[in-house]
């Protein structure tokens, strides 16, 4: 880890390595400054720093170190700076989102380009062969290995910022801004995934944000500002969902909006409110809930009544008249009938949630079926005052299936109505939060109740009736539209009757079904037994009290109900006590996968370390091994055939034995005492043989007789199968004639029946075939242009691409004979220096040989007889003085006797050239001092 005396080093040190390519040791370098406690209050220059840090790990897509170090710079920023932190978090969404888009274009261009659908056309074969081994196209490949790894990482990059973010008073709005950027991201790519995680988080930073109430820095949802950007994050939320048609997302997100007003008990604003309303009617409508929808409509009409000054006469119209619609929608039936008291108590409870969310404030104690009903919001309907706004079709309608008596042609007068308010719609111009109405979505529901109000009628009047009569009467709708209609009916008791198809026929009345005596079968059994059960043990006869019994089953009946209510609201505790567990255990478990990343991370690093170190020891020891095996087996070979020759069992001495050539012998030996038990069992077998070849001899006899007796025994079976057999086909064909001549009166109306199908399936696939017919040609014209198009631009992207080659080739060409010319410069360069070089190399050896013919001449001179030298006096003046000092070579003329030695050598020229050879020992005195 780098230390830094200031922070500006430690930038200049990550610019430095930037600029040689080292990324990766620059973004360790500003991640050490970063999460060091040295650098803890905040100055301009951490600023920068981040800047820098964020843009590094944006370019190599590290987001685990952006993380890391946008946290410690939280902590260094809440208290004293949070704008700059803002700022840092800005930028790096900025860069993420940038990246992500440069690659989008980058893998569209390419597409666009390089994309021909054309097999005939030109294609690389790099591209063909990667489509015919992976199956896949050209844009899934680049989007693959250019987009995805951006998109996940800006995924990553919202995720980070959102949990950097979240449950921060001073950072309401980035938070609310990046959570609207996230819902854009998903809706823009259709990132349905990642929208239902993004949800799930946003969810528990507001359960969290309730869990945590003493927590610093924590946002206030009682005031205004706080409460309208949680609002709004919720509403984008919602419209996000239905967009994608997340219904199950977008019915959440209703919930989160409606627990969050119960939360700070306030009521937002009409807008929004409206907003609310005209998403819910959206989700009511999928869900097929359309008492609620229709319930929905209504709040939505007072909403827009009330506080929208700029709505129009004849949008009010439109309005009114879908909710009038939306409440005729509504099936007249209670779908509850026979269902169970658990049912009920479900449905119940559901009826107050949709209630709560709706805006209705039921009683609990009431049945909630009578207050949430059609007849219900019908009367409420007219009560409001909304049937003086509809349309005056909508109203013909309206009064035609509920308030006239009902006639038998009721068909014909409601059809028109249907046709013209199929045309009436569009978008509203003074609410543009209401989505676009559209009248023709309530006809199909429309046409189910005025098929349920001719039943009705039909019902009252007729006993039975004929099915093509019946079809005449309904010609909106198929037969078997209408009888699944009135099956529907039945079931709920709305219509007593019974469709009878052998004879083409409907029975109107009660009766008994066939379903209703199978569902009461496993009681009556149930009964039967109980009486056998009495009969054969009869039971003691005691004095029967019915009053008590009777008082008695109301106190059970009263507990179970209690007990089931208690058991009920155990279960919602032992839920939420749940999800609170499994919310720390997440959060637990996140730290602990963080610590064990890293922990992980580090012992990779060492366990690839040590692995290596491993690997390189099993290698020299497999080869020892491999060598020590060798030298055994040469050993042991060499001793058997030793062994051999002499005629006996091959020793080997235990000097030099292995592991391998012990295991050798082993086996050996174990294969001679395998080969000596072989050797018994083939005796063993071979006593054997004998025996059972007496035995055999023996039965021969038996089994002939054996044999004779089984053969008249299957001949006399035979013969009673094939009298039994005949019998039984002769009873199967006179049945079978019966039931051909009982048959045969169907024959003429099954061929009509089939030629009706055929006729009509042959002109469907007549009409089918023409339609593919001019769709294809449509496609081949297209894609005949787009063809043309394409290779256009290739050509003009090959010639372009030939041109830069042949400017690329020449700059090259350029270059290389630069670089050749430089070269043979440098050559000569090099043979002059080298010429010179020789030259005082011949210098040096010249003078060398002048010194050693000085040298020689020396010693000659050195080598002759000594010749007598005449002494010479010491001038006066040269003697010492006593006390005078006199140098160490001087000392010994003095001490040595006139006669006693040679003479001294002259003395040495004091001016003479230096000379830094080492002296030689014949040389004289006087030349060790040059």
């Amino acid at each position: 880890m780098a230390t830094f005396a200031k922070p500006e080093n430690a930038l200049k040190r990550a610019e430095e390595l930037i600029n040689v390519g080292q990324k990766q040791s620059a973004l360790q370098a500003l991640h050490d400054l970063i999460t060091s406690k040295r650098y803890r209050a905040w100055q301009k220059t951490l600023e920068k720093i981040m800047m820098k840090y964020v843009e590094l790990c944006v370019d190599m897509r590290k987001g685990r170190f952006a993380k890391d170090g946008l946290i410690q710079y939280r902590i260094v920023c809440q208290q004293v700076n949070v704008s700059s932190l803002e700022e840092v978090i800005k930028h790096f969404l900025h860069l993420s989102t940038e990246k992500a888009e440069q690659a989008r274009s980058q893998a569209q261009a390419l597409e666009d380009a390089l994309d021909v659908d054309d097999l005939e056309a030109d294609q690389r074969p790099e591209d063909l062969m990667l489509s015919y081994v992976s199956g896949e196209k050209g844009k899934e490949r680049s989007d693959r290995e250019l987009v995805t790894p951006w998109f996940k990482f800006l995924w990553e990059t919202y995720r980070t910022v959102l949990e950097i973010l979240r449950n921060n008073s001073k950072l309401e709005a980035l938070y609310a801004m990046t959570a609207h950027r996230a819902f854009q991201f998903c809706k823009q790519y259709k990132r349905t995934t990642e929208f239902r995680r993004l949800c799930e988080i946003i969810r528990n930073h507001l359960a969290n944000l309730n869990k945590y109430r003493d927590q610093r820095d924590r946002p206030d949802l009682s005031a205004p500002e706080s409460l309208q950007l949680y609002l709004d994050v919720r509403f984008e939320q919602l419209k996000i969902a239905t967009e994608l048609s997340l219904w199950q997302e977008a019915f959440r997100s209703i919930e989160d909006i409606h627990g969050l007003m119960c939360m700070v008990k306030k009521t937002p604003k009409p807008s929004l409110m409206v907003i609310y309303y005209a998403k819910l009617t959206e989700i009511f409508w999928v869900s097929d809930s359309h008492l609620y929808h229709a319930y929905a409509w209504f709040k939505l009409f007072t909403l827009q009544k009330s506080y929208n000054k700029n709505l129009t006469q004849k949008d009010l119209q439109l309005i009114a008249s879908s909710v009038l619609l939306a409440a005729l929608s509504v099936t007249p039936y209670d779908h509850t009938h026979g269902a169970s008291h658990l049912d009920l108590e479900n449905e119940k409870e559901r009826n107050l949630k949709m209630a709560g969310l709706i805006g209705f404030s039921l009683d609990p104690k009431r049945d909630s079926r009578e207050v949430l009903s059609r007849s219900a919001l019908i009367s409420e309907l007219a009560s409001k005052g909304v049937m003086t706004c509809v349309s005056q079709e909508v109203k013909d309608i309206y009064h035609l299936l509920e308030h006239e008596s009902l006639q038998l042609d009721l068909a014909s007068k409601v059809q028109p109505l249907f046709s013209k308010i199929s045309k009436i719609g569009g978008k509203l111009t003074s609410a543009s939060s209401v989505p676009e109405v559209q009248l023709s979505q309530y006809v199909p529901a429309l046409e189910k109740l005025a098929t349920l109000r001719i039943l009705q009628q039909v019902s009252q009047v007729y006993q039975t009736m004929n099915i093509d009569m019946l079809s005449k009467m309904i010609p909106f709708s198929d037969f078997s539209a209408v009888e699944k209609i009135s099956v529907d009916a039945a079931k709920y008791n709305f219509v007593a009757m019974k469709i009878d198809h052998s004879r083409s026929c409907i029975h109107f009345g009660n009766m008994d079904f066939e379903s209703d005596r199978l569902r009461d079968h496993l009681t009556v059994l149930a009964e039967s037994l109980n009486k056998v059960r009495g009969l054969i043990h009869p039971p003691t006869k005691k004095a029967s009290k019915p009053d008590t019994y009777i008082l008695g089953l109301a106190d059970v009946v009263d507990k179970e109900h209690k007990r089931l209510l208690a058991r009920k609201s155990i279960i919602e505790k032992r839920k939420e006590e749940h999800e609170r567990q499994m919310l720390e255990m997440e959060r637990e478990e996140e730290s602990k996968r963080l610590k064990q990343q890293k922990i992980t991370e580090e012992a990779e690093a060492k366990r690839l370390a040590s692995e290596y170190t491993r690997r390189e020891e099993q290698r020299i020891r497999r080869e020892i091994e491999e060598r020590e095996l060798q030298e055994a087996q040469a050993l042991l070979l060499e001793t058997e055939k030793r062994g051999k020759k002499k005629g006996k069992r091959p020793i080997i001495e235990g000097e030099k034995l292995t592991k391998q050539s012990l295991i050798e012998l082993h086996i050996s030996e174990q294969l001679k005492e395998r080969q000596e038990m072989e050797k018994k069992l083939q005796k063993l077998a071979k006593t054997m043989d004998y025996m059972e070849r007496a035995r055999r001899e023996e039965e021969v006899a038996l089994i002939a007789d054996a044999y004779r007796l089984r053969l008249r025994e299957e001949e006399i079976l035979h013969e009673r199968e094939q009298r039994r057999e005949i019998e039984l086909s002769r009873q199967h064909h006179a049945g079978d004639l019966e039931q051909k001549n009982r048959l045969a009166r169907m024959w003429d109306n099954k061929g009509i029946f089939q030629n009706g199908i055929v006729q009509r399936r042959e002109a469907e696939f007549r009409r089918l075939n023409e339609e593919r017919e001019a769709r294809i040609n449509e496609v081949i014209t297209a894609r005949k242009q787009d063809r043309l198009k394409r290779r256009k631009l290739l050509f003009y992207l090959r010639s372009e691409e030939e041109r830069l080659t042949r400017l690329r080739e020449e700059e090259e060409l350029r270059k290389r004979e630069e670089e050749e010319r430089r070269k043979k410069e440098e050559a000569e360069h090099r043979a002059k220096l080298d010429e010179i070089a020789a030259i005082q190399r011949q210098r040096e050896r010249e003078l060398e040989e002048k010194d050693r013919l000085r040298r020689e001449a020396l010693l000659a001179r050195s080598s002759e007889p000594s010749r007598p030298v005449e002494p010479v006096a010491r001038p006066p003046d040269s003697a010492p003085a006593s006390g005078v000092y006199v140098p160490r070579f001087r000392r010994g003329d003095r001490t040595e006797s006139p006669g006693s030695g040679p003479a001294a050598p002259p003395e040495p020229d004091r001016w003479g050239r230096r000379d830094d050879r080492r002296p030689s020992s014949n040389r004289p005195a006087s030349d060790r001092w040059r």
